[in-house]
């Protein structure tokens, strides 16, 4: 008989309810801080409140679940039954969440393997349902880490930003890289390389920096099966227009999501924001 291994992720994986749900993945919540509350994303920050919030300039930082948390998460997940845990989260580059998760594995009753995806938004989301599917199939432990580590090997995410200023303020960038966006108010486009966030071109208009992140996805895919997100923050129409054309330009593209980003990613990107992630199959 198998072994139950149970997948755990964290708030900014950004998959659907519904998803985590049919799958059994558990997220542990990252915080946004605002003026002087501390509240969880996806419970008790909406990202409309974010959005104005950020509009109005006021203060807005974030914060990685404690240790306790994740360590009261495990605890509830071996109780239910769970023999072991994968734990997969954002890049350890850009959030001490990995960290945090680490510590609280150590005392956990079941055996916990924690990941750093080096991955954010669906990009993480993807690498999650690799691993849920492989348990579920009645995988291993380290089979599910290995599919979650392929599935991270075979994706990219790009990113266009209105401005790089909540990049550099929320310590994302640095500034020699915000100067990147600023020079003659040329609008960047951006991608994860390595886990962190760097520069990738310079377009001088949103509607050319747009198309460009496009012509980027369409190669990117290929003709090779593929799955896809499109996140925003504060641009439905514009995201919805995107995934429209992409729909049309990928010839091999299996999943299409399109979603808003959280209170965390969007606190560090700012309304505006248009993020593709690319996964191969």
């Amino acid at each position: 008989m198998s072994r139950h291994v149970a997948i755990v992720t964290d708030s900014t994986a950004y998959l659907p309810a519904r998803t985590m749900e049919r799958h059994g993945i558990t997220a542990v919540p990252l915080t946004v801080v605002l003026g002087d509350r501390a509240l969880e994303e996806g419970t008790e920050i909406s990202t409309r409140s974010l959005a104005q919030a950020l509009q109005k300039r006021r203060p807005v930082t974030t914060s990685r679940p404690a240790p306790e948390l994740f360590a009261e998460t495990y605890r509830r997940i071996a109780d239910s039954g769970a023999d072991a845990i994968v734990s997969l989260h954002l890049s350890a580059e850009l959030s001490g969440t990995h960290d945090a998760a680490v510590v609280a594995a150590r005392e956990a009753p079941v055996p916990v393997r924690v990941v750093d995806t080096g991955m954010i938004a669906m990009a993480l989301g993807f690498c999650a349902l690799a691993a849920a599917e492989t348990a579920e199939a009645g995988g291993t432990v380290d089979e599910a880490v290995t599919a979650a580590e392929k599935r991270a090997a075979g994706t990219s995410a790009y990113f266009y930003v209105d401005t790089l200023d909540y990049l550099r303020r929320g310590g994302r960038i640095g500034a020699a890289q915000a100067l990147f966006g600023s020079a003659l108010a040329v609008k960047p486009l951006l991608q994860l390389a390595d886990g962190r966030i760097e520069p990738l071109e310079k377009v001088r208009t949103a509607s050319r920096a747009i198309a460009r992140l496009e012509e980027i996805v369409a190669e990117r895919a290929g003709s090779a099966p593929v799955d896809i997100a499109v996140h925003h923050l504060a641009a439905p129409d514009r995201a919805s227009a995107l995934a429209e054309r992409l729909r049309e330009r990928v010839p091999d593209l299996a999943d299409l999501h399109v979603s808003e980003v959280g209170a965390v990613i969007g606190a560090h990107t700012g309304p505006g924001l248009l993020g593709v992630v690319v996964a191969s199959r």
